[in-house]
């Protein structure tokens, strides 16, 4: 493909992301693989050319563009070499014109950034959450060790996550050996950090409640060095299907699913009220801590959608309360970094359920905030997430 043709291809593609995003469409990696699945004669080159094109307007445009031409026009008017790509030629875009629509350079959109204001975040905090993040990968400790894998793949130890090793950006993770045979699993280091402060221990019972595919059971699972019980529960088919295989892959055989109906978690979990020791409870939420990953997230986000996450969170809180028994410990994790969703949520809980105190969380990352603590990309590295443990008395 000539320069003018990866122009133009970039600016169909992110036509199609913003679509999707418009309409709560796939994300932007999986509308990527689609685009170029149709288009066999893009080399590898051509791909890599075209993504990072997509990636850099994705990130640069806090609102969600009036289309892909206009957040390329944007790129072009501080990039020479690229503003002659539009070139009007078979396979590239038309001329700019001098007063053509173009997207705004932004971190988010205005609302967005007044609400992570609210939350004690500033703008540099934001602006890091739009950097490429690495890969991190957790090493299962029921078949290896950290420093057996090192050796075998490389990859920095981080002295905050134990089983961390963390690999450059995009380096390839399941062709390697030691993925397929279940020795590492692909995970944020601060995804490890707070499924580790749930204080899963051998032989306990555990209600992962939002299991989703299943990344925190499995870290739990290891934790407990496979003695126990893990039940997996989520309301997602799709995303919970995908646990029994991993498992498998990870030599965990404590860990059953169990498929809930939407807003009918409590029925479908009766026979567990109030026996679990542990329950986790990682719940839906905007995902506004994940943005390094998924930048294009900000662009589907609304403050009536936050509002109805906080909703779901703050029930699934009281659904969980329910399963835990006597002196037992709820959990409660977020990707996202907006007090309605962390800090909030926690006081409130607590408002309501006068039986229950938050415990300190003592750990090497992150900062107290509120009942909680909260951990960010500019501060530790990782992800962002808020997290909280609850004790019944």
């Amino acid at each position: 493909m000539t320069p003018a043709a990866r122009a133009q291809a970039a600016i169909d593609l992110l036509d199609a992301v913003i679509e999707a995003a418009r309409s709560g469409g796939a994300a932007a990696d999986t509308v990527a693989q689609r685009f170029f699945a149709a288009r066999r004669y893009a080399g590898s080159k051509d791909r890599r050319a075209v993504r990072g094109l997509v990636y850099e307007a994705i990130r640069s445009f806090g609102e969600r563009p009036a289309s892909g031409r206009a957040a390329m026009v944007a790129l072009a008017r501080g990039r020479p070499e690229l503003a002659e790509c539009f070139d009007g030629s078979g396979y590239g875009p038309a001329p700019i014109q001098a007063d053509e629509p173009e997207a705004e350079a932004a971190l988010a959109p205005a609302w967005l950034i007044e609400a992570f204001a609210a939350s004690g975040l500033d703008t540099n905090e934001v602006a890091a959450l739009l950097e490429r993040a690495p890969v991190d990968v957790r090493v299962n400790r029921l078949k290896a060790d950290r420093a057996s894998v090192q050796a075998e793949i490389g990859g920095e130890p981080l002295p905050f996550a134990p089983d961390a090793l963390r690999l450059g950006t995009d380096a390839p993770v399941e062709p390697l050996p030691a993925w397929r045979e279940g020795r590492i699993e692909v995970q944020d280091a601060g995804s490890q950090i707070v499924g580790s402060l749930a204080g899963a221990e051998p032989g306990t019972c555990v209600v992962d409640l939002c299991a989703g595919g299943g990344g925190k059971t499995l870290s739990l699972a290891a934790t407990m060095e496979n003695r126990g019980r893990i039940v997996a529960s989520d309301t997602d088919r799709a995303r919970l299907s995908r646990l029994p295989e991993r498992a498998a892959r990870a030599g965990v055989t404590i860990a059953e699913t169990r498929l809930l109906d939407p807003k009918r978690e409590a029925e479908g979990l009766a026979d567990l009220h109030g026996s679990a020791d542990i329950v986790l409870v990682d719940a839906p939420c905007s995902a506004t801590g994940t943005w390094r990953r998924n930048p294009e997230a900000r662009w589907r986000l609304t403050p009536e959608r936050l509002a109805r996450f906080a909703e779901v969170q703050s029930r699934l809180l009281d659904v969980a309360a329910e399963l835990v028994r006597p002196g037992g410990a709820l959990t409660y994790v977020v990707c996202s970094l907006l007090d309605p969703e962390g800090r909030d949520q926690i006081a409130a809980f607590l408002s309501r359920h006068p039986g229950w105190t938050a415990a300190p969380i003592e750990a090497a990352v992150g900062r107290r905030h509120g009942d909680g603590r909260r951990l960010t990309p500019a501060h530790d590295g990782t992800d962002g997430f808020f997290v909280a443990r609850l004790v019944r008395a």
